[in-house]
């Protein structure tokens, strides 16, 4: 059975005179998280992927000086924004998808799968009968081989699940900005202890990314600082990751991947931020609703992850 969806991707890569986006990133350090805008150079058709909604956890108050950042680049650059492109609900940081929408328009997209997601944490949660648990709470669901454009520039989008079950990458003209599904080479791969998540699926997912050409560009979600580096960074290509990711380069078995990958998340505390996370994140980025007093409540559910 083919992979059309990898073949359509590998073929819009190899059509590099129609399909290089511009591509401006933005690194929040309080949360390791890059958010990219992303356009088309002919229209100023332009995307915004994995924003940022600031939070201080120790307060309860919210922000929005990430989000404000991305808003005066489009800004200043005259970009028209059609897409708020979410690779899956992270588990590390809020959304600020629906405060981006309300400022410059746009659709707020993620996969499909989203709906396995908001399942499972919904019961957590016990977010009751007003959240529907249905996706309804985004603009637009995509399904893996989708494709679609930002101007000119053709999307194609992947499913590499495994981090989580929702996981989605989005090939934009010759890139990939691939969420969590890797890090850098010398960082390695993303853990896949959460709900959901399976070791054996990422590696899976990993190695159909790296069968995307050799210089097709990556763009990482995060980047945390291994020993012997002192530069945050979050660009690499496939011909590197083959060759150099510390977790699954070329010769690396997948049982050796899982094993490996089984083994490290075992001894990984939760991340700081994924009890406000998640139930912000399976909303598309919305708070949950106001109480009766007019305030509106974070919950955190013990002993529950």
């Amino acid at each position: 059975m083919t992979d059309s969806a990898l073949a359509h991707a590998a073929q819009q890569i190899s059509d590099t005179q129609r399909n290089v986006p511009q591509i401006r990133a933005f690194f929040d350090q309080e949360t390791f998280t890059v958010t990219y805008a992303v356009h088309d150079p002919e229209t100023m058709k332009a995307a915004i992927i994995d924003s940022v909604f600031d939070f201080d956890p120790a307060s309860g108050r919210t922000s929005f000086d990430s989000a404000d950042e991305v808003i005066a680049y489009v800004k200043e650059h005259g970009l028209s924004v059609e897409w708020l492109l979410e690779t899956h609900a992270h588990a590390d940081h809020l959304s600020a998808a629906p405060y981006l929408q309300e400022k410059l328009g746009g659709k707020i997209a993620i996969g499909e799968h989203i709906v396995t997601v908001q399942e499972v944490f919904g019961k957590l949660f016990n977010a009751g009968t007003e959240f529907q648990r249905d996706g309804s709470d985004f603009d637009h669901l995509f399904a893996d081989g989708d494709t679609f454009n930002i101007g000119n520039l053709d999307v194609t989008v992947m499913h590499v699940p495994g981090h989580t079950p929702a996981c989605i990458a989005y090939v934009i003209g010759d890139a990939v900005f691939i969420g969590d599904t890797m890090f850098m080479p010398d960082y390695g791969s993303a853990r896949a202890d959460f709900p959901g998540g399976d070791a054996r699926q990422l590696y899976r997912s990993m190695r159909r990314l790296l069968s995307l050409p050799d210089t097709t560009r990556l763009f990482m979600c995060h980047d945390y600082l291994p020993e012997g580096r002192n530069e945050y960074v979050w660009e690499t290509t496939v011909e590197e990751e083959r060759k150099g990711n510390i977790h699954a380069h070329d010769g690396v078995s997948e049982d050796e991947f899982v094993k490996m990958r089984t083994e490290r998340d075992k001894t990984l505390d939760m991340p700081r931020l994924i009890l406000p996370s998640v139930q912000v994140n399976m909303r598309a980025g919305h708070l949950p609703p106001e109480e009766d007093n007019g305030m509106r409540y974070l919950k955190v559910p013990l002993n529950g992850v």
